[in-house]
């Protein structure tokens, strides 16, 4: 059976306040008993040694002065006794009706002969309650001769402490009450703000990160929600993000299956054609041709496939060494002068002084190349301008195109593998961005530069690159 946080937290607060009633009632009472005993203690010393040194200026059973003591110390409740060498009490007489045997024991009368003070605290049958008794011995030129006994009843000490404790204990029960309704206050408070982390939890584990709970105390309890809070948020990030991976992974997978299917298409349209018969003798060369036009078109999807898992998970190594960044741009010029010249399209090069870049040479060039290519797909009858320059520890790269531009929605996609942009979607003869420019980021933060686009539809796209210059 489940013992509920609220019992726990009420029966704990009433436990530690009867504890502590408990241990605060044994303490007064012993400390009051101790202080009552202590009190009357030294009252009859004094009177004690008093009678004791009159006694010892006079002759030690002077009656005048005995009698005189006794009708002063009888007020005061107290009885003295005299005792010889032997300890028998020589004083009141045996007639006397204050007369009483006393037995002393061992360690108390080798005190008394060593002149020291006997104390005690008993139960007398002549007071019929506690009393206090005090010996103090007389020596005589060191000699023990006997000594004088102060006894006195600790008036009311047993009555006065269970009075005491009569009302601590209706103390105890008033304070009980009082504190088990502020527990019980207190402990609904604790058990709604668990109950309500409680289902919180239950909806978090039952899949809805939505769930948020206030938080209007900042104590344990407060501080422990506010992580809460923040643990749902990050899974609920985390499950928008896996979200958008596995929607990006379908669409991946789908623009995948789509560019293959192409090129395998057309590959064995050719082929069937090629066997059967079907394709003209003066159009076999034609169909080989689109063959193997295809084949490599499959190839390079492929390996930028592979490359792109290879530069994702960081098995990339990098051999870097200054370049001169003129002659890079040279080289991408050369390469694509062709495709370029196709599109009607004029590629320019602009340099400030002789800008320099601390690459991977293989690299830097495939992050020009696929970037240019980019610039050219969707440039008609425009100019690609490559543009560097210096500043400070690094190196400024900019390629900009007068191309159709990208839609502002579309500017954050365009790092997605296989990306369609909406042009492309509408059949528009520029096609889409596929896998070069995944690629490109990926080998850009490689490098410890960063890269970043500004567009406007139907004006142009720049693309913005900055690398070291030199080792760091």
């Amino acid at each position: 059976m489940k013992f509920k946080y609220l019992y726990q937290q009420m029966l704990s607060h009433i436990g530690i306040i009867l504890l502590s009633f408990t241990m605060v009632t044994i303490v007064v009472s012993q400390y009051m008993e101790s202080l009552v005993f202590q009190n009357k203690e030294e009252e009859l010393i004094q009177y004690g040694d008093s009678l004791l040194s009159e006694l010892n200026s006079s002759l030690f059973t002077d009656t005048r002065i005995l009698s005189r003591y006794e009708n002063v110390l009888q007020t005061r409740n107290i009885s003295f006794y005299l005792l010889d060498e032997e300890g028998k009490v020589q004083y009141p007489y045996p007639q006397s009706n204050r007369y009483i045997q006393i037995q002393f024991s061992e360690d108390e009368w080798t005190q008394l002969l060593n002149g020291e003070k006997v104390v005690a605290h008993i139960d007398l049958n002549r007071f019929d309650q506690a009393a206090t008794i005090v010996i103090i011995p007389y020596h005589k030129e060191g000699v023990f001769l006997g000594g004088i006994m102060m006894a006195s009843p600790v008036s009311g000490v047993r009555e006065i402490i269970s009075q005491f404790n009569k009302y601590l204990i209706y103390t105890v029960v008033i304070v009980s009450i009082i504190a088990l309704f502020l527990s019980w206050g207190l402990s609904k408070i604790h058990v709604r703000r668990i109950k309500q982390l409680q289902n919180a939890t239950s909806a978090v584990a039952a899949g809805n990160y939505d769930v948020n709970v206030s938080v209007k105390h900042y104590d344990e309890i407060g501080e422990l929600t506010s992580d809460f809070n923040k643990m749902v948020g990050r899974l609920k990030e985390s499950q928008e993000e896996i979200e958008s991976l596995e929607n990006r992974r379908r669409q991946f997978i789908a623009d995948v299956s789509h560019e293959l299917k192409t090129p395998l298409t057309t590959i064995g349209g050719v082929v069937e054609g090629l066997r059967s018969g079907m394709i003209p003798e003066d159009e076999k060369e034609r169909g080989i041709d689109l063959v193997s036009k295809e084949t490599k078109r499959l190839i390079r999807l492929v390996n930028e496939n592979l490359d792109y898992e290879k530069i994702r998970s960081n098995q990339v190594k990098l051999t870097k060494e200054q370049i001169e960044l003129s002659e890079a741009f040279e080289i991408i010029k050369e390469q694509l002068f062709l495709q370029a010249e196709e599109k009607k399209n004029e590629i320019i090069i602009e340099t400030e002084g002789n800008p320099v870049v601390y690459a991977d040479y293989d690299r830097l060039i495939q992050i020009l190349l696929n970037i240019t290519k980019n610039s050219i797909q969707f440039t008609e009858n425009g100019k690609i301008i490559l543009r560097g320059r210096e500043s400070n520890n690094q190196t400024i790269i900019e390629i900009a195109d007068t191309g159709i531009g990208i839609d502002p929605d579309d500017i954050e996609n365009i790092w997605h593998r296989f990306y369609k942009a909406d042009v492309s979607r509408k059949n528009n003869p520029f096609g889409e961005f596929g896998l070069g420019l995944s690629i490109v980021k990926k080998l850009v933060h490689l490098h410890q530069g960063n890269i970043h686009v500004s567009s406007e539809k139907g004006k142009g796209t720049v693309f913005t690159i900055q690398l070291p210059n030199q080792s760091t």
